[in-house]
């Protein structure tokens, strides 16, 4: 009885493996492509161009010029983005809080990319909010020449709304807000890194 029992669930298991590869083809044609996130200044996991970083030409302490970013593959339903860049190297205050780089919501779902040299101050003329660990603009990489590369993740976010999040004095406070208020939001997630240190 034990042999039946087997040679039955063997041939069960060979009837259905040929249908196995067409589902899984069928199963994939039905799932949107994924969000993809570009930085035309340097490939993903590479180093940052100083340009864009406070190691630039005759950039204040704290600023910086912002790269291009751009993407495709919005999400159906998307009704605005956030963009947020972090060093994820900072433990900041002795808690697991990271450096906040900049941060950048309620950018109109209509948009495919944020412009070299985003402009300082908050709200932006299409709308949008930003906030940094300085101020209410991009805050460009900046990790010392004595230890090893940060890493500077770019994450944008696809959401199903505006967020009601309006922009104060706190950076920190203000990505608090904003992460909270995305929550139960999210349609899609796109990542880009670089690497950064000071030159010695």
């Amino acid at each position: 009885m034990r042999h039946l029992a087997l040679a039955a669930t063997l041939f069960a298991v060979a009837s259905l493996s040929p249908l196995a590869p067409a589902q899984a083809q069928q199963a994939a044609a039905a799932r949107p492509p994924a969000m993809v996130l570009t930085i035309p200044a340097f490939p993903d996991g590479t180093d940052i161009p100083p340009q864009f970083t406070q190691a630039g030409e005759n950039v204040e302490a704290g600023k910086g010029t912002s790269p291009q970013i751009s993407w495709e593959n919005v999400p159906e339903g998307t009704q605005s983005f956030v963009l947020h860049l972090h060093d994820i190297d900072v433990a900041r205050s002795k808690t697991s809080e990271d450096q906040l780089h900049w941060l950048v919501w309620n950018i109109p779902a209509t948009a495919t990319e944020l412009p070299e040299g985003v402009p300082e101050n908050s709200p932006l003329a299409d709308g949008s909010l930003q906030t940094s660990a300085s101020g209410p603009y991009y805050r460009g990489p900046g990790a010392p020449a004595s230890g090893p590369r940060h890493h500077y993740v770019f994450e944008l976010y696809a959401l199903d709304t505006k967020l009601d999040v309006t922009s104060g004095e706190d950076g920190f406070a203000d990505r608090t807000k904003v992460m909270e208020a995305m929550q139960g939001h999210i349609l899609g997630k796109a990542i880009y890194v670089g690497l950064f240190k000071r030159p010695s």
